[in-house]
């Protein structure tokens, strides 16, 4: 190799192992910087309002109405977002078709509303390693679908109990682990798995924030359940509120174990201070007409939240 030719070559292989360095840290900087925790909390709080699919769960399960249906009464009412619950897709667990998906996804794009997330049942407290692989098989299935409607999250569970015989920390550490490789796989697609409290392996803030430290992922954040929290709720949102990525923001929740109206001023002044930028889902459960009590609801969270 004439000399000349030889210095080119070197010069530019120092150019590129420079620029490899730089984007390598850069990457880094961006990963140590965007955790779910900490997205956003430089700007001032954001929220929109939308409608958590199991409001409609009756319904939907009986065929009285579908997911386009659901759709259009959203659209009407003035959500600008919808959490699509993965129940409500035909087949369910069985991953929907893509020209299902593609036709939800652009149905809701034409009606102006976000599909925010979705979410599957899952069950990683089980002992069995070989049925967890079956749990994380299924998410990660749903992370697919996630990422095809677009949604940035997925909602979770962490399990349904501590399993007789072991101990909270034992079983989360294994929980914590599978849901680490699910998470990874996620951030490869771009969705981000919600973790919701719902009082069952996870029942308070406390276990909450053990349970995300232990997965200390960035592609891993909380669904803030507000009903789940049954002693002192109020505390315990605002406890976890750094964690949270989406909502279920129910008509009512509980105190001191017993139930009661949400106090959505409350709630609004917990949101406000602590900058949260994104949706507010909201679920109305129990007897009724669903169409009436999600009208009157949104109505409720419009007023204080604009």
């Amino acid at each position: 190799m004439k000399r000349r030719n030889f210095i080119r070559t070197v010069a530019a292989c120092a150019s590129v192992a420079a620029f490899q360095e730089s984007a390598s840290a850069s990457i880094a900087a961006f990963n140590s910087n965007t955790s779910v925790k900490n997205a956003g909390t430089s700007l001032p709080g954001k929220t929109k309002i939308s409608l958590n699919a199991y409001s409609f769960n009756k319904p939907l399960l009986s065929g009285e109405m579908t997911v386009p249906d659901m759709l259009d009464y959203a659209a009407q009412t003035g959500f600008e977002g919808v959490d699509l619950t993965g129940y409500y897709f035909p087949g369910y667990p069985v991953v929907p078709s893509d020209e299902y998906i593609y036709n939800i996804k652009r149905k809701a794009f034409r009606l102006g509303m976000e599909i925010c997330g979705t979410g599957i049942r899952n069950d990683l407290s089980k002992v069995s390693a070989a049925e967890r692989e079956d749990e994380k098989k299924r998410i990660k299935e749903w992370v697919i679908v996630a990422s095809k409607l677009g949604a940035q999250t997925l909602r979770i569970f962490a399990g349904n109990n501590v399993p007789q015989g072991y101990t909270w920390e034992q079983a989360a550490a294994w929980i914590s682990g599978d849901i680490k490789e699910c998470a990874h796989f996620a951030g490869e697609h771009g969705v981000v798995l919600a973790l919701q409290n719902h009082n069952d392996f996870l029942k308070t803030a406390d276990e909450v924030e053990k349970l995300l430290k232990m997965i200390d992922s960035q592609w891993v954040g909380l669904m803030l359940d507000i009903g789940c929290y049954r002693t002192n709720p109020f505390a315990e949102i605002e406890q976890t509120i750094k964690h949270a990525v989406t909502w279920q923001v129910k008509e009512e929740m509980y105190l001191d174990n017993k139930v009661v109206k949400t106090d959505i001023g409350k709630l609004k002044a917990i949101i406000s201070r602590s900058g949260y930028r994104g949706y507010l889902p909201i679920e109305t459960l129990g007897e009724g007409d669903p169409k009436q009590k999600v009208a009157r609801m949104f109505e409720e969270v419009k007023k204080h939240f604009g």
